[in-house]
């Protein structure tokens, strides 16, 4: 779609207005002289709309805002849900379902807003418990049952609890683990570019030592996108989902008009009210220390995201941005194939702490690559 930003105008713009009006993030229009323009006001309101979906903060709508607006819409009992293959629903009113899906007991996966094949058994094994023809249809029958039982105490997350469960029964070994390596951009997309230099190369080789060194260890690591591709975040989650992948791990790095900016920062899913990848919050923290330690960048934290290849992965994915290609000393790091190869060890050693669960620990920074090879020979010697 086309992108919008302040200074556009036409019935795309009306719409937005429209939408964000509804919301409540904008007045609404009440015979406003101009409300098809895309003004100061709508970029604020698309400004604060992003940052309370853990969208990019930057005010432009792209597809990413647009979906989230439409999402946005929809409230549970608006319309009826079901799972389309062909198209599958999605909306706030399918997160909200999901949830109460969740805290009801039924495993209906992450809640992720979309209608799919988990939601709708879930919500079928929900209607048969509870007597009402089990369709896998949620309308007006089974919203009022869903109503009525209506929990006195909130939270929890037992989708997140299961990913905490699979780490720890998977063991801390990482021969066998399957981990989906995703190099961001691609092909005609080159990403930031500083001085001839791409982001969408410079994270295609940090891929490809990440690589070396995982198959060496004896893990299965597979790349989402050849070095001349740049398939869609939901095209790579798919490929990471069907793959049955244990963890998913996106390389970028970042550009700002600042040229002052910089550092190395993680993001994993997270809608900032609570709903988080606990999993996936771990290993950007883990990634997030590693990097830190071993090249002194500047630490610009973790961080929740919705962003499609942390939202749609069905394992913990992480997103880590390593330093911005617009800041002199970031860049001049990143050109150096022995930093490189530093960061590519920290990564692996920080997926191997996520597996150790504490035991048999190092100090942040220290654990080297032979150190991680020496004790995956012990393991398997132990078995």
């Amino acid at each position: 779609m086309q992108l919008l930003h302040r200074g556009d105008v036409g019935p795309a713009v009306a719409e937005i207005r429209n939408t964000l009006a509804a919301l409540g993030l904008l007045p609404a229009p009440n015979g406003r002289p101009d409300p098809a323009t895309y003004d100061a006001a709508v970029e604020h309101a698309v400004r604060v709309f992003q940052q309370q979906r853990g969208l990019i903060t930057d005010g432009v709508v792209g597809p990413a805002t647009y979906r989230a607006l439409t999402d946005a819409r929809w409230r549970l009992g608006d319309r009826s849900l079901a799972f389309l293959v062909s198209k599958p629903v999605s909306g706030d009113d399918v997160f909200a379902l999901q949830e109460r899906l969740l805290e009801l007991g039924y495993d209906a996966g992450r809640p992720d807003g979309i209608f799919g094949h988990e939601t709708e058994q879930a919500l079928r094994s929900f209607q048969r418990d509870y007597g009402l023809n089990p369709d896998g249809i949620c309308g007006p029958g089974t919203l009022r049952a869903l109503r009525q039982l209506a929990p006195k105490v909130r939270g929890g997350r037992p989708v997140f609890l299961r990913e905490q469960e699979k780490v720890r029964r998977a063991g801390p070994r990482l021969r066998g683990k399957r981990i989906v390596i995703d190099p961001g951009h691609g092909g005609a997309d080159r990403g930031v570019c500083v001085g001839g230099v791409s982001e969408a190369d410079v994270v295609w080789d940090l891929a490809r030592r990440l690589e070396g060194r995982m198959i060496a260890t004896g893990m299965e690591a597979l790349i989402s996108r050849g070095p001349n591709a740049s398939p869609p975040d939901a095209e790579r989650a798919a490929f990471a989902n069907e793959a049955g992948a244990d963890m998913f791990l996106s390389l970028h790095t970042d550009g700002n008009a600042s040229p002052l900016a910089q550092g190395v920062a993680s993001f994993h899913f997270g809608t900032g009210n609570g709903t988080t990848s606990t999993v996936g919050e771990a290993l950007a923290g883990f990634l997030q220390r590693e990097i830190v330690a071993r090249t002194g960048m500047r630490d610009c934290r973790t961080h929740p995201k919705t962003w499609e290849v942390l939202r749609l992965t069905r394992m913990p994915a992480v997103r880590i941005e390593i330093g911005y290609l617009t800041n002199a000393e970031d860049h001049r790091r990143l050109m150096d194939p022995r930093f490189r190869d530093i960061v590519a060890e920290g990564l692996l050693v920080a997926i191997k702490r996520l597996y150790l669960l504490g035991k048999d620990d190092q100090p942040t920074g220290t654990f080297t690559f032979n150190d991680l090879l020496r004790h995956e020979l012990a393991r398997a010697e132990g078995a």
